[in-house]
């Protein structure tokens, strides 16, 4: 298999797609590796303790399609993140990422996610644990700061701890958190986007990998950030608009292919959807995150209702898919078609 890894060492890959709970599951991967060869993937946070004890084949398994991926691990416990570490490497994860972003009532009772912005050396133990029990990369992602914090300081000493235990890469999501007084949702948008303290934080630390989240609305925005980051991360965005992803591969790493149309994106998912259809695997579990992918297209709204209401019936399978497909306009089909 390929080594992903090192593409960190040349400042790649410079496109990714955010871990988003509940969302970035195996099936919505395995869908936009269908519009871009090249994006890194990452999956839903998941903890070291369900990792090391829960279902692996559950929890871990993935498509081989899917590559590069990214596993992301919630915890805080050196020995631990190493343990965890260490299964997701042998699983065949191309990198493993630490949670240092998410501010949710439940993450901060156990110690991981947003709330380790406030321990640093405890962040850079983490990487460095996982450093010495895997070979793939090691990278954290985070927030500029929580609460009360000075995201000068907080941001720097997190960046200068993590690098120094060794992290391969930083990615960072241009908010605060607050972790008293707002919910996990309301951390997504009231807390303003500061993208220039991430620009500060890249002029510190000019040799190593920093990446941006947060906010980016459409690829137009994120690759405004090309020329001066080494990374740039969509999460809501490619989930509710992924077409956008099928123009990643030429505009971001200067591919000569034509982008990726929504309908070759979806022809091309057929062949997973059917192998997943036969292993027992729901239609609705999957075609759920193919819903936006005609986001402004005539017919999107038909697409999204047929896909709403059939997949969900017993039985259902690709021809829903195709019956969905058909109901985009036939104008549109033809186009796309041609390309």
């Amino acid at each position: 298999m390929k080594s992903f890894g090192r593409l960190y060492t040349d400042h790649q890959p410079r496109f990714s797609v955010a871990p988003m709970m509940d969302w970035t599951d195996r099936h919505c991967r395995a869908f936009h590796r269908q519009l871009s060869l090249h994006a890194l993937l990452y999956t839903e946070m998941v903890t070291t303790g369900a990792v090391i004890h829960g279902d692996r084949d559950h929890l871990l398994g993935f498509s081989s399609l899917e590559h590069p991926v990214a596993f992301q691990l919630g915890g805080s416990d050196p020995t631990h993140m190493a343990e965890a570490a260490k299964i997701v490497a042998d699983f065949g994860y191309d990198e493993v990422n630490i949670n240092v972003g998410c501010p949710s009532d439940r993450v901060q009772s156990g110690r991981f996610g947003a709330c380790l912005m406030e321990e640093p050396d405890l962040v850079a133990a983490c990487v460095a644990a996982m450093k010495e029990a895997v070979d793939i990369p090691v990278t954290v992602k985070c927030r500029i700061g929580v609460d009360d914090q000075d995201t000068e300081a907080a941001l720097d000493t997190m960046a200068g701890a993590t690098f120094a235990a060794g992290s391969d890469a930083l990615w960072v999501h241009a908010r605060k958190a607050w972790l008293q007084g707002l919910s996990p949702k309301e951390n997504r948008d009231i807390p303003p986007l500061d993208y220039d303290r991430v620009l500060r934080l890249k002029a510190r630390f000019q040799d190593k990998f920093i990446g941006v989240n947060g906010g980016l609305q459409s690829l137009d925005d994120a690759v405004l950030f090309m020329e001066t980051l080494d990374g740039i991360m969509l999460g809501r965005a490619a989930y509710h608009t992924p077409q956008i992803m099928g123009e990643v591969d030429r505009r971001v790493y200067g591919g000569t292919a034509a982008d990726v149309s929504p309908w070759e994106a979806v022809k091309a998912h057929m062949h997973y959807l059917e192998e997943q259809l036969s292993r027992g695997v729901k239609l609705a579990h999957m075609t759920r995150h193919m819903l936006g992918v005609f986001h402004g297209r005539p017919g999107a709204r038909s697409w999204r209702r047929i896909l709403t209401v059939e997949a969900i019936k017993p039985g259902a399978g690709l021809e829903v898919v195709e019956s969905a497909l058909a109901a985009v306009s036939p104008a549109d089909a033809g186009l796309e078609a041609a390309e």
